[in-house]
């Protein structure tokens, strides 16, 4: 196979006559050097690239198709901005209701329950589709449906309960805020990490904790209980409401979900999961976040009705 300069046409244009065979002719010694300035021509073409692709930025989830942290982070703020969305339309829709001074004595007005009722079914039921179907193919878009009927919920419960207490949906947004950093900021120092020890003792928790609220909405639709709170409207263990310290109790819990939250983020980037289940990251964050902010809504509340 003959070198790659000789497919040079000036070479190849050459009169076969005038051409020498013998070694040292001049066209060997000229065919030697142009194979050297190829040569030279390649290094510094491989250098140069090499010396590129150690500049480039590091491939992203798009270029690698595969789950990151970074991409998971922007799919979360993608949801909660749709959240926050629908919510100050619920908000607006919600305090949209007819003034009726003896069904609320309070700012003698009567808000419109519906987007409360209609967000927390709608995200409900998106929620336990997601949860069992995730296994088996991701779909962003009932993702994003739940993110809707969720603003509809934190935006229909966050005007009723302010109508009731003003200010009190700053208060509970600062402080799930505060939790939130705080237990982000010891999961990335490593001072915290979920165990297989604590994740059990949260599910025996949140098990007796759904069977409570369970028998809690029940209780309250059948009369047996009455006020705002059903069994923790008026009941007290050494004068501090029971429902603030079962309230404490959940924060930790929803504080530790969190921590399960971002260490199964980082176990899918670590094991290089498809892209795709950023979305099932985001959502679980999302999940989390909303169950703390209504907690701590509620113990606000609670607080402040004593």
């Amino acid at each position: 196979m003959s070198n790659f300069a000789f497919n040079n046409p000036a070479f190849q244009q050459q009169d076969p006559r005038n051409v020498a065979t013998y070694p040292g002719a001049p066209q060997a010694a000229q065919g030697a050097q142009a194979a050297s300035f190829q040569h030279a021509g390649v290094d510094a073409a491989v250098n140069a690239q090499l010396e590129g692709m150690y500049a480039a930025p590091p491939a992203g989830a798009i270029e690698t198709d595969r789950m990151s942290v970074e991409d998971t982070v922007w799919k979360t703020a993608a949801l909660f901005g749709i959240m926050l969305v629908t919510a100050a339309i619920a908000w607006v829709f919600t305090l949209g209701g007819v003034a009726v001074p003896e069904r609320d004595p309070y700012n003698e007005f009567a808000p419109n329950m519906l987007p409360w009722i209609v967000g927390a079914l709608g995200a409900f039921i998106l929620a336990m589709v997601v949860s069992f179907t995730s296994r088996k193919k991701v779909r962003p878009a009932l993702i994003f449906t739940y993110a809707v009927f969720e603003g509809l919920f934190i935006g229909g419960i966050s005007a009723f309960f302010e109508v009731l207490w003003p200010g009190i949906v700053m208060q509970a947004t600062l402080a799930t805020i505060s939790v939130v950093a705080v237990t982000l900021a010891l999961f990335a120092s490593g001072k915290v990490r979920a165990t297989a020890k604590m994740t059990k003792i949260f599910m025996i928790a949140m098990g007796g904790y759904l069977v409570f609220s369970l028998l809690n909405v029940v209780l309250m639709w059948t009369n047996v209980s009455q006020g705002a709170f059903g069994l923790l409207s008026d009941a007290k263990i050494a004068g501090i409401p029971l429902g603030l310290i079962i309230g404490v109790l959940v924060v930790f819990m929803a504080a530790y979900s969190l921590v399960m939250d971002f260490d199964q983020i980082q176990q899918g980037v670590r094991n290089g999961a498809p892209r795709k289940y950023g979305w099932l990251g985001a959502f679980g964050i999302m999940v989390t976040v909303v169950w703390l902010y209504v907690e701590i809504l509620r113990m606000i509340a609670i607080a402040r009705s004593n």
